[in-house]
């Protein structure tokens, strides 16, 4: 009998859509909640225990009170056993800690914990690498290696475990940022240490790796400025690489933010969901423009939520532009690409084929994988 665990942060990827660029902080929790954030990571994590309901024995189930998990569970008709202390939703660090403290005394093959980069980092200050744990993909800007590339890819890999279809472990890093400088535009990431998961290279995402500011990143950025077209919004999404082509517009930028184009003038910088679907209703021709990231692949779903699953309905894939310089594509070392904006409708719709810029009139064409990792 196989027993596993679960941790929820229930604040964790609240700031994505409203803009805030992270979830850390009492402070950002109260602007995120003014600005219409929504509670997700529990609904999230009851996405990958789906993929345990249809295990009708051969594991068992521990986790937190109320929204730390015992919610999840609930949501998808999952029995558990509730450990610990009662929680309130909104959550800390020390609460995590001491939830991760509680069920490592359990003996479990593996702990499973919804959140980002903040979470991983109280989870490797409470239990460093005593017990095999793996991230469901909840946060707003996921850097470390220790997550599933999303909660579908963490639920498959939890099903495997029960199985016992996972016969090794690796050590995978927890990086992180100061949040404070990354809102500003500063990127500054940091190694913190270790954590022990399943090893497993398709279902599992790689720590991102920078931009480098390539040759090829200024050609393919002179190239897309050329092709510019005035009549069209452009909802221009995070990043080195489309920073690079607003420079070549002339163009002030939010290097970490979504801004709002049209005309070749900007509209709006630093949007939230809500004002780039109140743009996409105004216009009437819109498109997309991002990158990828570099060393795992990601397209829609890390560090750029406010370009949503809505978002991406109402614009649609033909209207997406991918442009990435070769070093990134290389870094992905033959992995698809993917998707993970919470709807799995729209991820599939993103999935197949997509060209990519590389450069000044060169181009690949590269995988999108959808939901079916």
């Amino acid at each position: 009998m196989k027993r596993l665990g679960l941790i929820v942060n229930p604040i964790a990827g609240i700031g994505g859509k409203v803009g805030l660029k992270g979830s850390d902080g009492v402070d950002t929790l109260q602007r995120a909640l003014l600005l219409g954030g929504e509670f997700e990571s529990g609904k999230k994590a009851s996405v990958a225990l789906t993929q345990l309901g249809t295990l009708n024995k051969g594991f068992e189930l521990y986790t937190c009170s109320g929204a730390m998990g015992a919610e999840a569970c609930q949501r998808v008709g999952l029995p558990c056993t509730v450990v610990g202390e009662p929680c309130v939703t909104h959550t800390g660090p020390g609460d995590t800690m001491r939830a991760a403290r509680a069920l490592q005394r359990l003996d479990l093959d593996l702990l499973l914990f919804a959140g980002g980069d903040g979470t991983a980092r109280d989870i490797l200050k409470a239990v460093g690498q005593e017990v095999t744990v793996l991230g469901i993909p909840t946060g707003c800007k996921i850097h470390s290696g220790v997550y599933a590339l999303t909660p579908q890819a963490a639920g498959l890999l939890a099903r495997q475990c029960v199985q016992g279809r996972i016969h090794r472990a690796k050590e995978a890093e927890v990086m992180d940022i100061d949040e404070d400088l990354f809102r500003h535009g500063v990127v500054q990431a940091r190694l913190y240490g270790y954590l022990k998961i399943p090893d497993d290279e398709a279902l599992v995402q790689r720590t991102k790796i920078g931009g480098s500011g390539s040759s090829s990143v200024e050609a393919l950025a002179r190239f897309v400025a050329g092709q510019w077209q005035n009549d069209t919004l452009y909802i221009v999404g995070t990043g080195s690489t489309t920073a690079a082509v607003m420079r070549e517009l002339g163009l002030p930028n939010t290097l970490l933010g979504v801004d709002l184009v049209y005309d070749k003038r900007v509209v709006a910088l630093d949007c939230t969901e809500k004002r780039i679907l109140e743009a996409v209703q105004e216009y009437d021709r819109v498109k997309i423009i991002v990158t990828i990231i570099g060393g795992q692949g990601c397209l829609f779903g890390r560090g750029n939520q406010q370009i949503s699953a809505e978002v991406l309905r109402r614009v649609g894939r033909d209207n997406v532009i991918v442009a990435a310089g070769r070093d990134k594509v290389l870094s992905l070392k033959g992995r698809p690409l993917y998707v993970d904006t919470g709807d799995e409708e729209v991820d599939r719709s993103l999935a197949g084929y997509m060209k990519v810029v590389i450069g000044c009139e060169e181009f690949t064409v590269l995988k999108v994988a959808g939901v079916a990792l």
